[in-house]
């Protein structure tokens, strides 16, 4: 690492991603496809096995949580040693996603007019501390999320906004959610998996209790938190599912360097890393373990975004924002960086092959989507000069400390806007003040990323809501249109409506304002020991981390 001319951290590249910036973008796309990857091993079948208790986890996470509140932040960072100490009030189903179960619920009822809903809570669970949770707590916890208190973040209380009216506790047992609006998002949006149940005293008693405090109801109480180095749980003896968990306990290592990660897992070291390794990483583990390493695969619900500070010249006028969405080939990159990193495909805000997604037809419409590559920089170009933007401006991309796919997409962009005539460097900052810099504004252009755990506008168009509504728009721009658009959206039960108001959503903030924009979405691959069973991989990063299904079995 050396400081740049700004005085914040810039990165020597290396390896792989040294050999993409030195021979350019245009080389690479003109290489021959890459050889067809390993047939994937099946994840063990856990129904034809007993599970075995016992023993202890060891994974892997690639950055160190900025706090540990799961209504603030939008990091696996934070959710990966955090999730197991709690529980939700539903979750995903890992063996039927996106099908949704009970987890602090046993049951739940719609009214027929869709406005009202209403669960009930299992017997016998405690917080950690001893105390029982009753529905005053998921009702604390929700309050939170949709309209926090002064100096509380909630990143989500958008997906809220529009359609919940409020939440009721009337008996200890009972949390009725009663809505404005019949929702078909709010089953998923409630099965959020950062919306960890907190204790409603503590939040009384400071509303910023869980950014530096784990107090939860899930399978494993917390151990320790040495930073640099370890996460720790133990097993919670009194969790309200019998039987569960299976492991004695969990350590997460904190490794950052991608080589480190693989060294990791192919020395035993570690049984698994849950966010993904690139296509070279899972060859190498497959090649160096064999039988003992199992792979699985799925299309990742992530996507590296640039966001642009609307707040600064010249990133305040669209023509220069839409100009360095012009100026990039997604489609030649797509082919060069899916050999080194795990991004692959092209697509707008939702991701490609999802039910909403924007068909290739009409995605390359939109500016920097279209494959006619020298047109487009052409464009790129006049735009640039029509914005009174000199040749070789330069200026700084905030980037995140983490290498992949974080430093391949950079790589990219900053060649791609060279060509363009632009001079980019780069701030590349550890996790947490990289996420200060974006929610300060202190910033000119950024790598992003917009990852959520399904498939759902609500969720994934978000981030570019207006600033006063969206603590995630780090553009900090406001737009009523697309704010309409939004509500609409949301509001609209008929899919095929509701999808065409999507798609004007993208255009607006894509292709008419170019507010923010989508780079190349993700291919999820988790190679991990054949010992780790009851884990199924799903298209998110972020669901089934809490682990109360995982056994190991003997070597």
């Amino acid at each position: 690492m050396s400081l740049g001319s700004n005085g914040k951290s810039t990165r020597i590249w290396s390896g792989a991603t040294a050999a993409l910036l030195a021979f350019g973008l245009t080389a690479l796309g003109a290489c021959a496809q890459p050889a067809p990857a390993p047939a994937p091993a099946a994840p063990p079948t856990a129904a034809a096995e007993q599970p075995r208790a016992g023993g202890q986890l060891t994974f892997i996470v690639g950055a160190e949580p900025p706090s540990f509140d799961g209504h603030r932040e939008t990091t696996f960072a934070m959710l990966h040693p955090t999730a197991p100490h709690y529980s939700l009030l539903l979750k995903f189903d890992q063996n039927k996603y996106p099908a949704i179960m009970g987890d602090l619920a046993e049951t739940w009822s719609v009214s027929q007019d869709g406005l009202t809903y209403t669960f009930k809570l299992r017997d016998g669970i405690k917080f950690h501390d001893g105390a029982a949770l009753t529905a005053a707590d998921v009702k604390a916890t929700y309050d939170r999320i949709v309209a926090p208190p002064q100096g509380v973040v909630s990143s989500r209380q958008a997906s809220y906004a529009a359609v919940l009216e409020k939440v009721e506790a009337p008996d200890p047992k009972t949390v009725v959610f009663k809505l404005k609006q019949p929702s078909a998002a709010l089953l998923s949006n409630l099965a959020s998996p950062w919306n960890f149940i907190y204790k409603a005293q503590a939040l009384a008693q400071e509303a910023r209790f869980p950014e530096k405090n784990i107090l939860g109801t899930g399978p494993f109480r917390f151990g320790e938190y040495v930073p640099g180095s370890h996460w720790t749980g133990t097993k919670n003896p009194d969790y309200f599912q019998k039987g569960r968990p299976y492991l004695d306990g969990f350590r997460a290592v904190f490794i950052r360097e991608a080589s480190a990660q693989v060294a990791a897992v192919r020395g035993g070291r570690a049984q698994i890393e849950f966010r993904g390794f690139t296509p070279p990483q899972r060859e190498d583990l497959v090649k160096a373990l064999g039988k003992d390493i199992t792979v699985q695969e799925s299309p990742w619900v992530c996507v590296l975004v640039v966001s642009m500070n609307t707040e600064k010249k010249p990133f305040n006028d669209p023509k220069f924002r839409r100009a360095l969405t012009l100026a990039l080939d997604r489609w030649e990159g797509s082919k060069a960086l899916s050999q080194i990193a795990f991004v692959k495909e092209v697509g707008a805000v939702m991701r490609p092959g999802s039910p909403f997604a924007m068909p290739e037809q009409e995605l390359t419409k939109l500016a920097g989507f279209g494959k006619d590559a020298a047109a487009a920089k052409a464009e790129a170009r006049r735009l640039i000069q029509e914005a009174g933007v000199p040749e070789g401006f330069s200026f700084a991309l905030t980037n995140r400390d983490i290498p992949m796919p974080y430093e391949p997409v950079a790589v990219f962009l900053i060649d791609q806007w060279g060509k363009v005539g632009l001079k980019v460097s780069q701030a590349v900052r550890e996790s947490s003040p990289y996420l200060q810099d974006l929610r300060g504004g202190n910033y000119e252009a950024a790598l992003d990323f917009n990852c959520d755990f399904m498939d759902e506008p609500d969720l994934q168009l978000i981030k570019f809501l207006p600033k006063e509504k969206s603590p995630i728009n780090y553009g900090r721009y406001s737009d009523p249109v697309l704010d309409d658009l939004y509500t609409k959206q949301s509001l609209e039960t008929n899919p095929e409506r509701r999808k065409q108001l999507v798609w004007q959503f993208e255009r607006r903030a894509l292709d008419e304002m170019a507010y923010q924009f989508p780079t190349l979405w993700w291919q999820r691959i988790i190679p991990h020991s054949s010992q780790v069973r009851g884990w199924r991989i799903t298209p998110s990063h972020y669901l089934n981390q809490d682990l109360t299904d995982v056994w190991l079995a003997e070597k």
